[in-house]
């Protein structure tokens, strides 16, 4: 592998990005750093982060808008797959980091630079999701991570970063790391490292504390079209727009905490915080459209695709052939996932109460159990004897 003299840094302007400019200049002979931050609606000042960029010695700056392909492209997805990782975690930070991926690959190829770099360190995730998701859109870019190998410290980093003029954190950093966009929250480090030390109010931020929740239900409905969420409160909604009013309405209801121990795809396990209203809340009134919906057989067998889905995505392989085969297997199951889906919020809880679908397969002439009942009882007696028949025989052989 050759020198890299044209670099595109996927920047946050945080301590660790910002000193990845002067140290991919100094230490490692890059000629021109080209800084590109993603808007995933984390509510940062990006113009501001923009202009820390160029006084860090990047040669440009760049904002890319991204919400709305975040939400179409790669929420939306997620949500028809009904992806939990472990069965808890939505995957709201996950998802984001192939759009990043993308958008980076797109800007060194517009740029003509000859490589991508980040900030990842060498015990998360997110170094697996960028360098393979970059490897897949172009394995032919160099992917850079001085933060993974320059083995300074905290202290020492931005002693570092001093030295070209980066300055210090003006006040005392949070003991959290913190992760935020349009889908959520994640939050680690500090007490929250004790498995058993019950997490700190303070550390949430789109949720309410059950105390603080109202004391009366609220009720939402939530359309669907093919098994994407297209309104709320029988209301058209943008994509957007629908995660950002699900997650304040669902967080003002103290619903969306996770508190899990999970599982690295490096081979540790962490502690992890996460908020993500509107994600619980969409995953679980879809599953529950799809219930009334889609045939037993279906609905059983894509339960074990939405847990491959879900290893897929949290393991960095959004752009892996096994993905793209399983999307087109979920598609095909989401083209009767239509109806609207009704559900309470209350006290943490968000519980499904209704649910209409033109395309129901549910019979309320077969599921009666009163006088309007068509269902054949009599049939179930031959039913029965054929369904256990191999039951039958593998007793009379092994009792005798």
């Amino acid at each position: 592998m050759g020198r890299a003299k044209k670099v595109v840094l996927a920047y946050s302007g945080g301590v660790d990005t910002s000193v990845c400019i002067p140290y991919l200049k100094h230490e490692w002979g890059v000629e021109e750093v080209i800084t590109l931050a993603a808007d995933l609606g984390q509510g940062d000042e990006l113009e501001l982060v923009r202009e820390k960029a160029l006084k860090s010695g990047a040669s440009e700056s760049l904002v890319a808008d991204v919400k709305d392909s975040f939400v179409q492209d790669y929420a939306f997805r997620a949500i028809q797959a009904n992806t939990l990782y472990e069965n808890r975690y939505p995957l709201g930070t996950a998802l984001a980091r192939p759009l990043i991926a993308k958008i980076l690959v797109e800007t060194a190829q517009k740029y003509g630079a000859d490589a991508i770099a980040h900030g990842c360190t060498g015990k998360g995730n997110d170094q697996v999701r960028f360098d393979v998701s970059c490897a897949a859109l172009n394995p032919h870019l160099m992917i850079l991570a001085p933060a993974r190998e320059w083995g300074m410290s905290r202290e020492k980093t931005i002693a570092y970063g001093e030295q070209f003029g980066i300055p210090a954190p003006v006040k005392k950093s949070s003991p959290y790391s913190i992760d935020k966009n349009l889908l959520g929250r994640s939050i680690e480090a500090g007490v929250l490292e004790d498995p058993a030390a019950e997490p700190p109010e303070e550390i949430y931020e789109m949720t309410k504390a059950i105390a603080n929740t109202p004391d009366e239900p609220e009720y939402i409905e939530i359309g669907f079209h093919q098994g994407i969420p297209t309104t709320l409160n029988g209301i058209d909604k943008k994509p957007v727009e629908l995660i950002e009013q699900l997650n304040q309405l669902a967080g003002n209801h103290g619903i969306g905490r996770i508190d899990m121990i999970e599982n690295r795809l490096v081979g540790i396990k962490s502690r992890e915080i996460y908020e993500s209203p509107a994600m619980l809340v969409l995953i679980q009134a879809h599953r529950d459209l799809e219930s009334l919906t889609l045939t037993a057989d279906v609905t059983h067998y894509k339960r074990g695709i939405e847990e491959t889905y879900s290893q897929i995505v949290y393991n960095g392989l959004w752009y892996s052939p096994l993905k793209v085969a399983l999307d087109a297997f979920i598609q095909k199951t989401q083209e009767r996932v239509s109806g609207i889906v009704r559900l309470k919020f209350f006290k943490g809880n968000a519980n499904v109460v209704g649910r209409w679908s033109n395309n129901s397969l549910y019979s309320t002439d077969l599921a009666t159990y009163g006088a309007e009942d068509q269902f054949d009882h009599k049939a179930a007696e031959g039913f029965i004897y054929v369904w256990g028949l191999p039951t039958r025989i593998w007793s009379q052989q092994t009792r005798g």
